[in-house]
This record gives C-alpha cells, sequence and structure tokens, in this order.
C-alpha cells in the first residue's frame, strides 16, 4: 500500500499549479460538497497528471509520455507536459465527448482515436507505448497518479478535521481517486486517538458508479468484472473495465466500505439538481454522488461528497437542465 509519505509529497509537488477547490456546506441535506470542477482543467484528474509528470526522471519525459483517457484525464497530463515540454499521445474512444477531445488538443495533446469503448482505447495506448518505449502514464495504476489524487482528501480534512468522523462518497471508475482517498482517510483515522476503542467513529468510504458500466462494482461484490456490460453512460470518465491486476483492485478491498450504482436518469436529475440549487455545472462522472445522495441510497450524515468534475458538452447540459425543469 501507499505511504503516507507519498500523499504528502504529492500536496507539495502539486500545489504550485493547482487550484484550492471549494468545499461547501448544504445544511438542508447535511452535506459538504467538494467541487473539483473549479479546478484549472475542471477534473480532479490534474492532481495526479501533476504528480507523476512532475516526478519522471529527464529520460522518462524525452522518450514521449503516453496515455489513454476519456477525456479529464488526457487534459491533466497534457497541461504537466506542457510544465515540462514534453510530447503527449492521448488514447481515446471514438466515442469521446468531442469538447473533451478538443480541450486535450488545445492544450497540445496528439489524439488516436479507437473503435469501441474505453478499454479498447486503454490497451491501444500501453501496446503503443511499450512498442515505441515511450513513458505510460495510467489514469489509475499507478502508485504516484493515485498518491495526487489523494491530495484531494489532504485538502478537505485541512479544511474540515472533523470530516474524519464522516462518510466519505466518491466516484469510482478505475479506482484511482477513491483509493487515493481511502487511504488518506482510514490511515489518518487509524492514527487518531482511542482509534482503537469500540466507542470510536470510524469514517466510512462509499464508492458510486453507473449501473451501465460497473466494472470496479462487480470486482468489489463478486471479484470478477468478467461479464460486465459496458453501455454508454453519461459518466464517461467511470466507464469501462479495470487494468487487470491494477494496484487499485486491493486498495479498494482494504479502505472501501461499499460501492453501490446509479442509473442514467438518477445521474441526469443529479446534474439538473447541482445547477438549480447551487448553480455549479458538473458532468455526469461528478454527478454519481449527488445521485447516491438524492435518491438515499446514502444515509450516513453529515458527509462529504465529491464532485469529481465539470467538463459536460454544453448540448448535453442544456438538454438535461430542460428535461428536468
Amino acid at each position: 500500500m501507499i505511504p503516507d509519505s507519498l500523499f504528502i509529497e504529492a500536496s507539495k509537488r502539486i500545489k504550485p499549479y493547482i487550484q484550492k477547490t471549494p468545499l461547501t456546506f448544504d445544511p438542508e441535506l447535511n452535506l459538504y460538497l467538494k467541487w473539483e470542477n473549479h479546478q484549472t482543467t475542471g477534473s480532479f484528474k490534474l492532481r495526479g497528471a501533476l504528480n507523476k509528470i512532475l516526478s519522471l526522471q529527464d529520460w522518462e519525459r524525452e522518450r514521449g509520455i503516453v496515455t489513454a483517457s476519456a477525456g479529464n484525464h488526457g487534459q491533466g497530463v497534457a497541461m504537466a507536459a506542457s510544465i515540462v515540454n514534453a510530447q503527449v499521445t492521448v488514447f481515446a474512444s471514438e466515442h469521446a465527448v468531442p469538447t473533451k477531445l478538443d480541450a486535450m488538443r488545445a492544450r497540445g495533446a496528439k489524439i488516436i482515436l479507437v473503435p469501441g469503448g474505453y478499454g479498447d482505447a486503454e490497451q491501444a495506448g500501453i501496446k503503443f507505448a511499450r512498442e515505441n518505449q515511450s513513458t505510460w502514464i495510467s489514469p489509475y495504476n499507478d502508485e504516484i497518479v493515485i498518491a495526487g489524487a489523494g491530495t484531494l482528501a489532504l485538502e478537505i480534512m485541512e479544511d474540515l478535521p472533523e470530516s474524519l468522523d464522516m462518510s466519505w462518497i466518491v466516484p469510482v471508475g478505475g479506482g484511482g481517486l477513491i483509493s487515493g482517498i481511502g487511504a488518506v482517510v482510514k490511515e489518518h483515522a487509524a492514527m487518531q486517538p482511542g482509534a482503537n476503542s469500540s466507542s470510536f467513529s470510524k469514517p466510512k468510504v462509499i464508492g458510486v458508479q453507473p449501473e451501465a458500466s460497473a466494472f470496479m462494482h462487480a470486482i468489489f461484490k463478486k471479484g470478477d468484472q468478467s461479464n460486465t456490460e459496458d453501455l454508454p453512460t453519461l459518466a464517461d470518465g467511470l466507464s469501462g473495465p479495470v487494468e487487470a491486476q491494477s494496484i487499485t483492485i486491493p486498495m479498494v478491498q482494504k479502505y472501501v466500505d461499499d460501492i453501490i450504482t446509479v442509473s442514467e436518469i438518477e445521474i441526469e436529475q443529479a446534474i439538473a439538481f447541482a445547477w438549480k440549487k447551487y448553480g455549479e455545472v458538473i458532468e455526469g462522472s461528478a454527478a454519481v454522488t449527488l445521485a447516491a445522495v438524492n435518491n438515499r441510497y446514502i444515509k450516513d450524515k453529515p458527509a462529504v461528497i465529491i464532485l469529481s468534475g465539470g467538463n459536460i458538452q454544453n448540448e448535453t447540459f442544456s438538454k438535461i437542465v430542460e428535461t428536468w425543469e
């Protein structure tokens, strides 16, 4: 597992380049909401990408950087690579959101579209990097990327120390974000005075995934992701299979208390709800957590919910808001 020192180092390394995003409280719902849609690239993914690329050796950068992404990770990698003057190639599904593809290109990434879903793009990227001796940057199967993502928990704990007594509701795809948050929250809670007492209020870490593409949910519940459907979903950043032997799998098993799924309609409603109640634009991958709370799948309160990003196609967002007026 990842030592706490790596999370502390990550926080120091990326601090000059990221935004400290808002943490707000909704007294009506008894929720604390962490708005990573305000991050520089519109997503938490910048944290892990920065931590990884800023920690690379010169020779690793010079070989060229390759990754796979539905959009947010690719934007983070492209921005981080621009800081160190490295070239980036991103493999993406031919079904990727156009605005996310455009955003990656705008940050200097070369995009290679692959037929099929995210899993196909990831396999093509890994193969390309191996054959060309390029530096592969996984969106989740990398402890340095996970440590970067985990800085989100450190930021919340700094603003809200009592969050170690709460439930944390986190989006799940390949498991990088929830692994980082889970490790930080659970390990810090274990160091609190009286942590071994039966009366100690231990934090829970609960993941949320779209039921249309619930691969980590299948691994968590059944130990196997085979025969899992991979259908189109608004939560495109959470879709697709998990890389075999990913380090996130044992981390999720160790630190996560439960993973639940939400429907596409519930995701749509949550996107509209965030706009109407908070004036915030969030994407489907972020809306899963709010969907879980609004549909009473999460009953423990108070809770901290992670709104992981806001990169949604304008037309899609407008249509959803109009539909649920």
